[in-house]
Order: structure tokens, then C-alpha cells, then sequence
């Protein structure tokens, strides 16, 4: 019997592959519920307004709940197929072994979401959140951030945000509880980070609560808004101030005294600032790298990637300054850089300037290094005072999913005399256009992917990209001469420091001292800024380490494209083809990249 061109050759392996897709888009969709549902401020941030009225549970009991949910969607994914043997041909062609039955698309879509749910795993089972102290984005930053992406624009949003806020002393109480118990333990924070909090504590219990942005923003949002009347404005006003000053108010002075009187006298010392002091840190700490990079590197690897790092990026340092400033030596050039005070900005006004000059060249220059671009557009704007003193030098945040938002270039205006000139372009390209929101914005609005690739993925990939960003800016002559292309190599030192500094307290014992000495003398940050940054990698351990392991893979890759392609290497199709599936794990980064290859090949 002939089988006809119409029919399935294999009729039973076709309806397998069906269950497969099937199967996978329903694992898809319940880890995102689950990761919103976890995490309903991660809701409300990409535009899903379901959980606008809720705030995570800070207990242990909670974080177990989250991992059992998890570990249950693991095991189905696994039991689609063999995790080992699939992701080394997660991309192929020819997609064989005892992986699942699936086309390409489908098991790059069963490797991210597997990837996912490992590093969440990995996360909790960290155990940092139980005692760790973070400055910028735990107790109270994290709250205080709520009303920049948290949408006001009727009634009904305005009594979610209230519920939330009523919901905010019980949760601070909760996160205070669980500090308390991991001191009794002897798992105990650092001081540095301990202190920052004090300090932003005073500082916001210092103010009426209606300068705080818990109040003052939403209601400026509200009055902005068209779809509230003058009275309900006004009872959303009474209600914001009356929950800030009853009950937010008492829980925040409730954690500063816990932080002051019980955990300051007891915290780890500036010589003891890693994880490796605490007990379990230091498999605590792998695990914290593998789920910032993706990849499962020892410490010691990292922090010998970063020294030699170091090392060129100082003698290109030194060369460059040499010819543009006249200086004769690495320390000189570095000081020259730090302390000139004709190479800082004067106002404040300057720096948010300076940001969005660079945002206005970058977008011109966009479409010839890239052909597909994002529907949402990106603002620069100025961080809250409630960030400023303690906060890095700027940061993105997306754009809702739905529009109403768009991406973000935040720029810290405080001290503007510390805000290099020759560093702005480099920041700007780093965190807006070509940086983060042209990918962040493009992973959003791509068609066909599970939401969760839309909205989550590698930190590897995601920082890695905007340190990649930097250096392709020169390429796409965006910099305005060469101070600036000093800049790209001062934060080039910079993150390649962070793999140096990051490993060395965390898994090497160095203290504090010690790692703002090594970017003291390694980078042109000015001496604010680089305590601030080193205090932020005591409070987000390994997070740092994902710029130049991502930065390097991305570069890696291009070169190895460039030499097997030659003349037909094309910029704009690579770009594309990084930026097309979202922020994957760097393993599937490089599978996606030689398929590609592969392509044009043939």
C-alpha cells in the first residue's frame, strides 16, 4: 500500500510530538502562574494587574510552598525528556537522542523553561533571602519602588493599591521575624548593608509620611489620571496617608530598631563580609552562580577570567589616556579620571541631559545594526530621592506588556560633581538603546513565545548584553570622541572588577577594604560610587558576576560567526538572531547562534 504525500508517515510518533507541544505549552503556562503568583509584584511590573492588591510571602514557609510548586513542574518537564542528553542540541537540526519529540522552537522552549525552574530551585534553596540584607532592592527600597510601576489610573486600581499597602506591615513584620530567626541560628548579614538600611530607615521616618513616595506618587498618579472624580481622589489620598502613617509607619520603625538594636551589634564585620562566613555560604554562593550565569563555573575560574580581564583592560587604560590626557602612568591616568573636577557634571540637570542626548543618537543609528526593533519607546528619567544616596548609577526597568508604560532609563542625579562626563554615553548606551530596553522591549513584543521567555530569562544574557552594548556603540559611532571611549573602558574595568571583588569576598574571604581598594585601583568610579557598589554585591551575591561572563560568551560568538561566515556575515541578522528568543541561557545562546550559522552556510 502506498501512503499518500497528505497523510503522516508515522501517524503514531505525529500524535506523540502533538502531546509533546501540548504538554510543554501547558508546563509553560503553569510555571508562569506560578512565578506570578510568587512573585505578584513581578506581576505588576510586566502590566498583569490580577495581584495588584498582594505582596510575596517573606517566610521560610512560603519560599518551601514556592519550591514544592516548582520542583512538581520540574518533574513533568524532566519527564518530557532526558535534561542531559537534550540540551546539548537543543537548536540542531537533526534533534535526536533521548530528548522529547519536538521541533526546534519547541525544545529551545523546554530547555529555557527547564533552565528557569532549575536557577528558581536553586534560588530558594540558596537560603539568602532568610537572612540576607539588601539596600536596594529588600526592606523598605523594595517597597518604596512599588509606586513607580504600580498603575493608579481609576478607582478600582486605587483600592488595590490600598489593600497592598494595608497588606505592607504584616509583610514587613513577617520579613522581620524571619531575620530574627536566622540570627538565632548564626546565619547573620553583613554591616555594610545593615547600616544602609538603618540610614535609609532614618532618613524616610524622618519625613511626613506624605513625602513619601508610598503617598506622594500615587497621588500625583491619581490627579493625573482622567478616570477618577475630585472625591475619589481625595478618599484615595485619606486612605494612602492614613495606612502609610497607622500602620506602614510603626512597621518600618518596628525593623529599623530590630536592625539597630538586635542584628548591628551582632553583624559581620567589614573583614567578614562574604557568604563564605556564614555557614552553608559557600555552596549557598555556587548555587547563586549558577543561577546568575547559567552555568555551573567554580568561584576560582571567575575570579581568574577577572584578573586577567583586569590586566588588559589596564594597559588599554593606560594607552589611551596617555594620548588623550597626557598622563604617564595607569595610577595617574586613573586619578586624572576620578578627581579633574572639569570631567564632572555640575547639576543635576546636566546628568539627565547628558542621558537623554545619548538615548536621541542612539535611536537614529538603531535601525542599521538592527532589523528588528521595538513598538515601545524608552524615557530617561531621574531616580527618587528615596534611591539616590544609596543607589548604583542607574538602572531600567521594562515597559508593561500592555503599553501603558514604557521602558525606563532611571539615572541617579545625586552629588552630580561624582557623575563623570566621559561615563555618560557608555551608561546611557548600556542601559537604554542599544543596552537593556532594546532587549528587554524586543523579548516583551515577540511573537509566539510562552510568557514566560517574554518577561523572564538569564541574568547572564540580560547584563551580558548591555556590557556588550557599551562597546558596540563605538561601532556604531555613537560615542563623541575619545574621553568617552575612556569611559567604555573604565566600565569595561569595572565589570570585569566585579567578577574579582564578587568572588574574592564571597568565596576567597577577602573583606571590604580589600575590594574597594582593588576597584580603587582598577577603575575611575568615583569613591561614592564604589562603595555603593560594592556594598550592593555584599547584599546580591553573584548577581555581578553576570555581566562579563555574558559580555564575553556574546563577543565570543561573534567572532566565531565572523570567521566561519566572512563576507557573508551580517550584523543586523546576528543582532536579531541574539535578540530573537528572548533572554536564553548562555548554553542555548551558543546553539541558537550556530544553527543560525549553519543557515547561512547553506
Amino acid at each position: 500500500m502506498t501512503t499518500s504525500p497528505s497523510e503522516p508517515r508515522n501517524p503514531g510518533r505525529r500524535r506523540e510530538a502533538d502531546d509533546n507541544v501540548a504538554r510543554l505549552e501547558q508546563l509553560a503556562k503553569a510555571y508562569w502562574a506560578a512565578a506570578l503568583e510568587g512573585e505578584p509584584l513581578l506581576a505588576t511590573a510586566v502590566g498583569d494587574t490580577r495581584f495588584d492588591d498582594r505582596l510575596p510571602d517573606p517566610t521560610p514557609e512560603g519560599a518551601s510552598a514556592q519550591r514544592a510548586r516548582l520542583a512538581a513542574i520540574l518533574a513533568d518537564v524532566d519527564a518530557l525528556g532526558s535534561a542531559g542528553d537534550t540540551a546539548a542540541g537543543v537548536a540542531g537540526d537533526d534533534l535526536v537522542g533521548e530528548g522529547p519529540d519536538l521541533s526546534p522552537a519547541q525544545r529551545v522552549n523546554w530547555s529555557v523553561l527547564r533552565s528557569c525552574l532549575d536557577a528558581d530551585i536553586a534560588g530558594l534553596d540558596s537560603g539568602l533571602r532568610d537572612w540576607n540584607v539588601d539596600s536596594l532592592e529588600g526592606l523598605p527600597a523594595g517597597l518604596l519602588m512599588i509606586p513607580d510601576y504600580q498603575r493608579v489610573d481609576t478607582p478600582a486600581a486605587g483600592e488595590k493599591m490600598t489593600a497592598r499597602w494595608h497588606a505592607m506591615a504584616g509583610y514587613v513584620d513577617a520579613h522581620t521575624q524571619t531575620l530574627r530567626h536566622s540570627l538565632a541560628n548564626g546565619r547573620i548579614a553583613a554591616t555594610p548593608t545593615v547600616v544602609r538600611n538603618i540610614a535609609l530607615l532614618d532618613e524616610l521616618l524622618a519625613e511626613p509620611v506624605d513625602r513619601w513616595p508610598l503617598v506622594r506618587t500615587p497621588v500625583a498618579g491619581a490627579v493625573a489620571a482622567d478616570g477618577w472624580t475630585p472625591a475619589e481622589r481625595d478618599r484615595f489620598a485619606a486612605a494612602l496617608h492614613q495606612v502609610a502613617d497607622t500602620e506602614i509607619r510603626p512597621a518600618f520603625a518596628r525593623l529599623r530598631a530590630f536592625l539597630a538594636d538586635e542584628l548591628r551589634p551582632v553583624a559581620r564585620p567589614d573583614a567578614h563580609p562574604g557568604m563564605g562566613h556564614v555557614e552553608g555560604g559557600l555552596e549557598a554562593y555556587r548555587k547563586l552562580i549558577r543561577v546568575h550565569t547559567s552555568l555551573n563555573l567554580a568561584p576560582e575560574a571567575l575570579h581568574q577570567t577577572g584578573l586577567r580581564e583586569i590586566e588588559r583592560i589596564d594597559a588599554e587604560i593606560d594607552a589611551l589616556a596617555g594620548r588623550v590626557l597626557g598622563t604617564h602612568s595607569l595610577d595617574e591616568a586613573i586619578t586624572r579620571l576620578r578627581d579633574d573636577p572639569a570631567l564632572g557634571f555640575s547639576t543635576r540637570e546636566e546628568v539627565l541631559a547628558s542621558g537623554a542626548e545619548a538615548l536621541v543618537r542612539a535611536n537614529a543609528r538603531t535601525p542599521a545594526f538592527f532589523g528588528r526593533l521595538p513598538k515601545a519607546p524608552c524615557e530617561v528619567v531621574g531616580m527618587g530621592p528615596h534611591e539616590e544616596e544609596h543607589g548604583t548609577l542607574a538602572y531600567y526597568r521594562e515597559p508593561a506588556a500592555d503599553g501603558s508604560r514604557p521602558g525606563r532609563y532611571y539615572l541617579n542625579l545625586a552629588h552630580p560633581e561624582t557623575r563623570r562626563r566621559y561615563e555618560a554615553e557608555a551608561l546611557a548606551y548600556h542601559e537604554s538603546v542599544p543596552g537593556h530596553h532594546l532587549q528587554i522591549a524586543i523579548a516583551q513584543e515577540i511573537e509566539g513565545l510562552p510568557e514566560f521567555r517574554r518577561h523572564l530569562g538569564t541574568t547572564a544574557f540580560v547584563e551580558g548584553w548591555g556590557l556588550y552594548a557599551e562597546s558596540l556603540a563605538s561601532e556604531m559611532g555613537l560615542y563623541s570622541g575619545d574621553l568617552s571611549l575612556l569611559g567604555v573602558l573604565s566600565f569595561d574595568a569595572w565589570r570585569a572588577s566585579r567578577l574579582v571583588v564578587d568572588t574574592g569576598m564571597h568565596a576567597l574571604g577577602w573583606s571590604r577594604e580589600r575590594s574597594v581598594a582593588f576597584m580603587t585601583a582598577h577603575t575611575a568610579l568615583a569613591a561614592n560610587n564604589i562603595a555603593n557598589e560594592i556594598d550592593r554585591y555584599i547584599g546580591m551575591p553573584g548577581q555581578a558576576l553576570a555581566y562579563k561572563t555574558g559580555q564575553l560568551e556574546m563577543l565570543r560568538l561573534r567572532a566565531a560567526a565572523q570567521a566561519r561566515l566572512g563576507a557573508r556575515f551580517d550584523v543586523r541578522a546576528f543582532h536579531d538572531t541574539l535578540l530573537g528568543s528572548g533572554a536564553v541561557p548562555l548554553a542555548v545562546m551558543g546553539e541558537l547562534v550556530d544553527a543560525w550559522v549553519g543557515t547561512r552556510l547553506r
